[in-house]
């Protein structure tokens, strides 16, 4: 049985190789007919750049993904306290905790998992199988008469927010034009933005009408459900198939998002960039040390230097902050969530035009001028209205600037630089990475508030922006322009 294995296994890649010498063959021949002058998805003199449109339905499916991610980040914040007098543990801090903080667990095993799966099975499926404990988890949480039942809703909904997110990045770096890259990858943040501000919006009720927040867990079910069955018409990233040496069926992908006389072009670059035949399994030790350890440090500290930017806990004290400056809680998320979506909006235009390194560096300094307005908010100097105002202020700011850069560029960028063979567990990893430091920022935030007081805290948190700029000059380059495959070839050191 081993034998004929290893004889199909010759054959396939016999064939493989013979395949990928007549796809470079024909693309040379393509270049000296003078149709196209350049690499990259097609890009060239002469046909210019493939349509955005083809790719933008795949691209929106795959957005549903945050969606839900944002949705049932925010879908306790209103309805928490009703959830607690419902089943019984009103004023137990413990459990209050545990409900928010089960998902961030489950997140953390989703997003470890991640690359495992979206490697294995594919992208599409791997979206199909993020919906599925997302459907599951929250019809229990809305069924629920007791904690457990919360909480292993929470926790089934929140592996399926941490295998989406990585996911999502791929998926979109994948299937996207080169020259519209940034700007779709900006759409996972926006529609985390949507979710967390729908969450919010029909969570407002939760504390009039009696069981509505189980009503807010079941309209989660709609999109979850939408992405499992849209995913199953979308197409597969052909950077998948063809790892997996299913070329022909890549080339028929590629001309359901490019168009038929950019495919050539294309496979010629997959070709270049990628042997096609590395389907064995990514050992974790090739992760951590080698020719990927840099652009695997690079993605961790990154994402370790987002969460050290206190954005999640300038998040879970805004409620307070606003309140002390007189403005009500509803009216402090909406402000928060206009200020974090105009962000968004604004990222996804420059994305393209002034690229990721520039907006990763404004939106690191942004933060630290943003945190040293709170700093000074809460100086002795300043007068109590003036600093409360001044502190709600910068608060806004602070989302302003994060969602300029610091928030949607990571995600992005990392998909783009991670090689073909290690994108998905890369991602996956530094991820992982992502949520550890979440939930322990989460966890200390109130603590360390206490004990050393917002100057302290804001002026701690103002440094790691500083460090974030300046790790962020030194060592991330720029992807703009340029294809998957060029950053890939330009940046891992030939063996």
């Amino acid at each position: 049985m081993g034998g004929s294995d290893l004889t199909m296994r010759g054959r396939h890649g016999d064939a493989f190789s013979t395949y990928k010498r007549n796809v470079l063959r024909d693309y040379v021949n393509f270049n000296k007919d003078g149709a196209s002058e350049h690499l990259l998805n097609g890009v060239g003199k002469d046909l210019g750049n493939p349509s955005w449109r083809r790719s933008l339905p795949h691209v929106l499916v795959a957005a549903l993904s945050s969606l839900l991610f944002g949705y049932h980040l925010g879908v306790v914040n209103e309805t928490l306290e009703s959830i607690s007098l419902d089943l019984g543990f009103n004023g137990n801090a413990l459990a209050e905790g545990l409900v928010v903080s089960t998902c961030l667990g489950g997140a953390f095993v989703g997003s470890l998992f991640s690359g495992w799966i979206a490697d294995g099975v594919g992208r599409r499926r791997a979206f199909q199988l993020c919906a599925l404990p997302m459907i599951i988890g929250a019809l229990m949480s809305a069924a629920t008469n007791d904690l457990w039942g919360m909480l292993l809703g929470r926790l089934f909904v929140g592996t399926g927010m941490g295998l989406g997110p990585p996911v999502a990045a791929l998926y979109v770096a994948e299937v996207s034009p080169t020259s519209v890259r940034g700007t779709f990858g900006s759409f996972t943040q926006i529609a985390t933005c949507l979710g967390l501000m729908g969450s919010l919006f029909i969570g407002i009720p939760a504390k009039e009408v009696a069981n509505w927040w189980r009503v807010c867990f079941v309209v989660s079910v709609i999109p979850a459900v939408a992405l499992a069955l849209l995913m199953q018409f979308c197409a597969e990233s052909p950077h998948w198939l063809f790892k997996r040496g299913r070329a022909a069926e890549a080339e028929t992908e590629f001309e359901k998002f490019l168009g038929g006389v950019y495919v050539k072009s294309a496979m010629a670059e997959l070709s270049k960039a990628d042997r096609g035949d590395e389907v064995d399994t990514v050992k974790l030790s090739e992760l951590l040390y080698g020719r990927y350890f840099r652009m695997i440090f690079i993605g961790s500290v990154l994402f370790a230097l987002q969460q050290l930017s206190g954005i999640n806990a300038v998040f879970y004290f805004s409620s307070s902050v606003f309140k002390s400056a007189g403005i009500p809680s509803d009216i402090a998320n909406i402000c928060v969530g206009i200020s974090n979506l105009s962000g968004s909006v604004i990222a996804m235009i420059l994305m393209d035009k002034l690229g990721r390194k520039v907006l990763l560096l404004g939106s690191f300094i942004g933060m630290a001028v943003s945190l040293g307005i709170q700093v000074a908010a809460a100086s002795s100097f300043v007068s109590g209205s003036v600093s409360s105002y001044m502190s709600a202020a910068g608060m806004l700011l602070v989302v302003l600037a994060f969602s300029l850069g610091a928030g949607p560029v990571p995600g992005l960028l990392l998909s783009e630089i991670f090689p073909s063979r290690i994108r998905a567990k890369g991602m996956a990893f530094c991820m992982a990475v992502h949520w550890v430091i979440n939930f322990f920022v989460g966890l200390l935030f109130l603590q360390l508030l206490e004990q050393l007081g917002p100057k302290v805290l804001y002026t701690i948190f103002a440094t790691f922006c500083l460090i974030g700029a300046a790790f962020v000059k030194r060592n991330v380059v720029e992807t703009k322009g340029k294809s998957l495959q060029e950053i890939e070839i330009a940046l891992l050191p030939q063996e």
